[in-house]
């Protein structure tokens, strides 16, 4: 609010003999009081009440599902992670299924190229911890391996 709004403001509490006008505008809320006996304007500003939408219920948490023990095979790089060698194909490993080490367990996708993640330790896969096609970011479980 400018002086210009002020005064005419003043001006309005004069002509229509008004004690105090108050006035919100742009999240400021103007409060024009007469002073008793001596015929000034005090103008106090005070920012505006921010009106409060209602807080919708918090969701109940997911419950969280225990991570089994076991070797995590965590993502060397971010990308896209995909469990086969091409969509048609069998994927590489599955749930249960025993890996030696240098077996190709996915493929991690960046920058246009195919980057084959090989499994570090002989074990049984007892978690796929990513969905395929998903992405992935760098040092992200992917699988856990029951050595």
């Amino acid at each position: 609010m400018n002086l210009k709004e002020l005064k005419e403001l003043i001006a309005l509490m004069n002509e229509n003999d008004l004690g105090e006008i108050e006035v919100e505008r742009e999240g400021t809320r103007i409060v024009l009081r007469k002073r008793g006996g001596r015929g000034g304007v005090t103008v106090e500003t005070v920012p505006a009440p921010v009106p409060v939408a209602p807080q919708p219920a918090a969701p109940a948490p997911a419950p969280v599902e225990p991570v089994p023990s076991g070797v995590e095979v965590k993502s060397p790089m971010v990308g896209t992670f995909y469990r086969a060698p091409a969509p048609d194909a069998a994927p590489f490993v599955e749930v249960g299924q025993t890996v030696r080490v240098g077996q190709v367990l996915c493929i991690i996708e960046a920058m246009k190229l195919m980057n084959e993640i090989k499994c570090e330790t002989s074990g049984k896969i007892i978690k796929i911890l990513v969905e395929n096609a998903h992405p992935v970011e760098f040092g992200q479980p992917l699988f856990v391996i029951e050595p």
